[in-house]
């Protein structure tokens, strides 16, 4: 009888596997790295290296438990979790200590209290969970994710949560173990192709969807034991043919993962069963370079990223491709020094015992996360920074709000809505409805429901605009948040057709966005487009045309449903503008005093230019005595410019959204729809 003490589940090394673990990690290092160095090019989708490590880990990690369970009769738990821990745990440990140093001496307080966050979830295992919490309109950008990099690692450790209870649970026979854990590949595979065209992060992100991956390689172990392959060349050829394919062509975006990586899965796979033959592939695989790569595959995973994004965020720019392949040098040689000095002396040294282990892990997590939990609650510590960057610091930081009295209604004229009330307890006076702009004015508005004793309703959708007649698709949301955004103004529509809502309006909006179908300087790439559903828009044959016809017409429905309706004038686009960048420049002595000035102010001709589609059917309805136009300009431009920094203070987010603090500037403009008393 084998017992759990004498048994040892690892298999034979296989030094092919190794080189498959090469291609996986230089795919995946190679894409991330291939753009910052060569100007703009990356490597098509060498992602899809995280999606073979998925398969060789299943085929490895579920090979082992199956054996376990297989020739024991049980699986031991407690040393799975703990081989885990020596396995992953030191080198992360060490990424994550280096990162924190560096990320304390260079990031912003914005970007360092949102590292904090990653830091905790990424100690946790929970970091996929964090940054498909985070995906939306205000996201930071990839780019200042340090730590993004975890959430694979997390995919794994909820996958091997999970899996020894799925074979005990399924250990009846082999048989059932096969067709139980077959059917939820499946089950996974079709939720992941069938979910990503309408929610894309999710299917990224979260390990359900992500399961039919790993699955691949626990079913191929399952079918590999105790057989060989045919002893044919053609497996081999193909799965390294599909895996380059895979690298080459796939396309990432919103239609990744999606079907598109059963391409490489399917090679990993089949280069995985061909494996244990001697042929052309196999030998390329096993040679000492490939093996090399394929053995610090995992301290250069964790290294690569954090270096890319630190060095780029430290930098603004690679000053050359050589400059790019240096910072590729140094995460080379930190992967090699932490896989020498980390990774091999902690899996491989006696005298690290598991009592031993299993303290080290838990003090180091509670470090990160106590670590973690202090900056978050600091802020990101602000006070890092010389006064000069304090404005442009703590506008960074001033952009979020209390939402917490918001619900989504269960029944009324806005069901299924998220509603937000402000001001006193009571039947809503003001509905106020828009897009991002409206949540950048929350904290004026509620101090200025409070100040005038009015209870009010806010409606507010990310990049949806406050008017009927079109469906919108953006480049900066999904599927199901464009549907959102359908969903919501036909619910408010519904609500005004049944003259169920407050007797004053006030729209707010990103109008110069809607009218152009795109943003301006630093967020010029954010590009929405309309499609027409109903009225005169339908006729038009521009993104302007289709605006100006199902604005005016809703500004008309509008007037007749509402006693009062007010318009804010959307403050003047400051395009250069970005609170974080301005304040990650002049820190890192790349921006001085008169840069600063410049970027952070804009003619007022080319204001006017800008807003002059977007203002026009404001215009025409004010005209007509419909709508009454609430102006902010007065607050931030003069006669010659407008500027994010009036009186010398950063009232500006980024190039659109004002800080908490210019709402509360502006919010004296309010007053009028609030009170009801026009002036």
């Amino acid at each position: 009888m084998v017992t759990q003490a004498n048994y040892d589940p690892h298999p034979a090394y296989r030094p092919e596997i190794d080189g498959l673990r090469a291609i996986a990690v230089l795919a995946v290092v190679l894409f991330h790295y291939s753009a910052p160095i060569s100007g703009g090019a990356d490597l098509g989708g060498g992602m899809v290296g995280v999606d073979i490590f998925f398969v060789i880990s299943g085929f490895l990690i579920g090979g082992i438990l199956m054996r376990e369970q297989a020739r024991t009769g049980r699986i031991a738990l407690g040393r799975f979790y703990l081989r885990r821990i020596r396995r992953l745990a030191p080198a992360y440990f060490a990424m994550a200590g280096v990162s924190l140093v560096v990320a304390y001496a260079v990031l912003m307080p914005f970007e360092f209290r949102e590292f904090a966050k990653a830091l905790i979830a990424s100690t946790t295992y929970l970091a996929n969970v964090h940054f498909f919490r985070e995906t939306g309109y205000f996201d930071i950008g990839v780019e200042n994710k340090i730590l993004l990099h975890n959430w694979s690692l997390a995919v794994e450790e909820q996958f091997y949560l999970f899996l020894p209870f799925l074979i005990l649970a399924l250990r009846a026979s082999q048989q059932f173990l096969r067709w139980g854990l077959a059917g939820l590949f499946v089950l996974s595979l079709i939720a992941c192709i069938w979910l990503t065209p309408s929610n894309q992060s999710a299917t990224f992100y979260l390990f359900p969807f992500r399961a039919w991956e790993l699955l691949a390689g626990v079913l191929l172990a399952i079918w590999a034991e105790g057989r060989r392959a045919p002893d044919t060349q053609w497996l081999s050829w193909a799965g390294m043919a599909l895996m380059l394919a895979g690298i080459i062509w796939v396309e990432p975006g919103s239609t990744f993962p999606g079907w598109q990586v059963a391409v490489p899965v399917l090679g990993a796979v089949l280069a995985l069963a061909g494996g244990q033959h001697s042929n052309l592939v196999n030998w390329v695989l096993s040679s000492p370079i490939p093996v090399f790569f394929g053995r610090i595959s995992y301290s250069l995973y964790l290294w690569h990223w954090p270096v890319l994004t630190l060095s780029l965020y430290w930098r603004g720019e690679y000053a050359s491709p050589f400059e790019g392949a240096a910072w590729l040098a140094l995460a080379l040689f930190l992967s090699v020094l932490s896989w020498r000095f980390v990774e091999q002396p902690v899996r491989l040294s006696p005298r690290i015992t598991s009592p031993k282990l299993l303290v080290g892990w838990a003090l180091a997590s509670a470090f990160f996360v106590a670590a973690g939990g202090l900056i978050y609650l600091k802020d990101g510590a602000p006070g890092r920074f010389a006064p000069e960057i304090r404005t442009h610091v703590d506008a960074s930081a001033d952009f979020l709000q209390d939402w917490s009295r918001c619900s989504v209604a269960q029944d009324g004229p806005f069901a299924g809505v998220e509603t937000c009330p402000i001001g006193p307890e009571g039947t809503p006076e003001v509905l106020i409805w828009g897009d991002s702009h409206l949540r950048m004015l929350h904290a004026g508005l509620t101090l200025m429901a409070e100040e005038t004793a009015t209870p009010a309703l806010i409606i507010w959708t990310a990049g949806c605009p406050p008017f009927f007649g079109i469906s919108k698709v953006e480049n900066s949301t999904n599927a199901a948040e464009d549907a959102a955004c359908t969903t919501t103004n036909m619910r408010i529509r519904e609500a005004i057709k049944n003259q169920n809502v407050p007797p004053r309006l006030l729209l707010v909006g990103r109008w110069s966005y809607y009218a152009t179908g795109h943003g301006v300087g630093l967020d010029a790439p954010y590009v929405i487009s309309f499609t027409a559903t109903e009225g005169k828009a339908l006729m038009a044959a521009s993104q302007q045309g289709i605006y100006d016809a199902a604005f005016g017409e809703t500004l008309t429905m509008l007037a007749k449903a509402f006693d009062q309706v007010h318009v804010l004038r959307q403050p003047p686009e400051i395009p250069a503008y970005d609170s974080r960048i301005i304040a990650r420049e002049v820190a890192h002595g790349r921006l001085d005093a008169a840069g600063v000035m410049a970027r952070a102010s804009v003619t007022l001709e080319d204001v006017l230019i800008r807003v002059a589609q977007g203002e026009a059917p404001l215009r025409r309805a004010a005209a007509d005595g419909l709508i009454t136009i609430l102006d902010s300009w007065p607050y931030f431009c003069n006669t010659e410019i407008c500027s994010a920094m009036p009186e010398g203070q950063a009232l500006y987010f980024d190039n659109n959204h004002l800080t908490n603090t210019g709402g509360l500037i502006i919010r004296s403009l309010f007053m009028p729809v609030l009170s009801g008393v026009t002036p």
